[in-house]
């Protein structure tokens, strides 16, 4: 429940597989975001919280969502910013730490479920987009 002019109805967060899930890209640290995805959880094993970019509407749920869960943060760099030029700064999270960092054809798997890293630079420097192997679907 997010809705701007940047995020349209809200940020998308998605749960994949059903015996035990990835959570990708978590979303805002509020609270009732937090509890939504807990009861979309609903006590499954989380194998991976995935993040496709660090804008703050996508990646600063990754870490409380870790801590709840045990799950390791994959996905994405964390962005480095390495020019002085003129920026938006504000608009990306800088406190993200990945556990491990996916490049183009890495995956992450649970049961019945496997989700493979595509580079797609271009809205973030560090964005990934990630494939479900075997359904034709890509999460952007």
């Amino acid at each position: 429940p997010n809705p701007s002019a940047y995020t349209h109805t809200g940020t998308q967060t998605y749960i994949v597989g059903e015996r035990d899930v990835a959570v990708i890209d978590s979303g805002p640290a509020r609270p009732e975001h937090l509890a939504a995805i807990a009861a979309a959880v609903a006590g499954r094993p989380v194998r991976a919280i995935l993040c496709t970019h660090t804008h703050r509407d996508h990646s600063p749920a990754a870490m409380p969502l870790a801590a709840a869960t045990g799950a390791p943060i994959v996905g994405c760099a964390a962005l480095s910013l390495e020019d002085v030029g003129p920026r938006a700064d504000a608009a990306f999270d800088t406190d993200y730490r990945p556990d491990r960092v996916l490049t183009d054809g890495e995956g992450v798997a649970g049961a019945g479920w496997k989700l493979t890293a595509v580079a797609t630079p271009g809205h973030t420097s560090n964005h990934l987009a990630f494939a479900l192997d075997g359904a034709g679907v890509l999460f952007t």
